[in-house]
């Protein structure tokens, strides 16, 4: 999405005023619909509505499930929704219409950004979408730009568990990450080097999986896929600030649930001099971005 103009670009709340008036105040509703996972949020007024997600094994089936399911956890109707926006790679198999909604397909790298400014507070930055792969979009309130993306993602880590711990669920992986010890299973800067590197602490990895040692447990080998999965995603976001020029990286999506993940991201704030920011809403952050686009374009 590019909007050229001499005036600045309407604020969130200027955007969801401007629903409300034109829609007789009906609920603007969000939908992110991925292969077999929908998510699904709502604004009610200016106001965030309880956001919910939904799994099948179909995109159509989830997508009506969520809607279905937001519709009753908010004491909804269906003549209350005043629009319907569905973004993801799900959504195209909806075909304009959701039950009896009429269902505007939003492009998914600008419900991304938007999502991401939106739920951050923030007026520029890259937004990363940790899904099943990555994206890394470059987000102001004027420009959504698809910077690259990258098959690394919770797929892998999803995938090395399965085979290395015959374990497959965010759940279970972020609970045996949060019992294990890197030491077990990465080389550090400290490890191969007697003085100190500017810029680096010795606790800094030199090589993921480059130390496993012989006793080493599942619990640390879980440690080590997180590892190994959130550095890479970090430092390609690192890549992408620094080329776009910006300061903020803001992180949203379904991967953000394994807790050390996070803390590996915000470390590299410290190491980079860059503002990280994990918002309260970061999985649902692309169907919020899915709702307000088209209204701001």
């Amino acid at each position: 999405m590019s909007v050229e103009s001499g005036y600045p670009p309407p604020s969130f709340d200027e955007i969801l005023s401007s629903h409300n008036r034109s829609d007789s105040n009906g609920v603007l509703i969000g939908l992110d619909v991925g292969g077999s996972t929908t998510k699904i949020i709502g604004f009610r007024g200016n106001s965030l509505l309880r956001e919910t997600l939904v799994q099948a094994s179909d995109p159509i089936a989830s997508a009506y499930g969520a809607l279905g399911k937001f519709l009753i956890l908010n004491n909804l109707t269906l003549d209350q929704v005043g629009g319907i926006h569905a973004t993801g790679v799900g959504a195209s198999y909806l075909d304009g219409h959701l039950l009896e909604c009429t269902t505007t397909i939003v492009p998914e790298f600008d419900a991304v950004g938007l999502g991401g400014l939106y739920t951050a507070g923030v007026d520029r930055a890259v937004v990363v979408s940790m899904g099943t792969g990555t994206s890394f979009v470059y987000a102001d309130r004027q420009t959504m730009r698809h910077i690259i993306g990258s098959g690394i993602g919770g797929g892998t880590l999803l995938g090395l568990a399965q085979v290395m711990l015959s374990v497959r669920d965010f759940k279970s992986i972020s609970e045996m990450a949060e019992q294990g010890n890197l030491n077990m299973i990465d080389l550090s800067i400290g490890d191969i080097s007697r003085y100190d590197i500017p810029g680096l602490s010795a606790d800094t990895t030199a090589s993921n999986f480059g130390r496993v040692v012989d006793h080493v447990t599942h619990d640390d080998i879980a440690l080590g896929i997180v590892n190994l999965v959130f550095q890479s995603v970090g430092t390609a976001a690192v890549l992408a600030a620094r080329l776009e020029g910006v300061e903020k990286i803001v992180y949203t999506g379904n991967l953000l649930r394994v807790s050390s993940g996070r803390a590996v991201l915000a470390n590299f704030a410290d190491l980079y001099g860059l503002d990280i920011i994990i918002p309260e809403h970061a999985e649902y952050a692309t169907a919020i971005g899915a709702a307000l686009y088209q209204l701001s374009s």
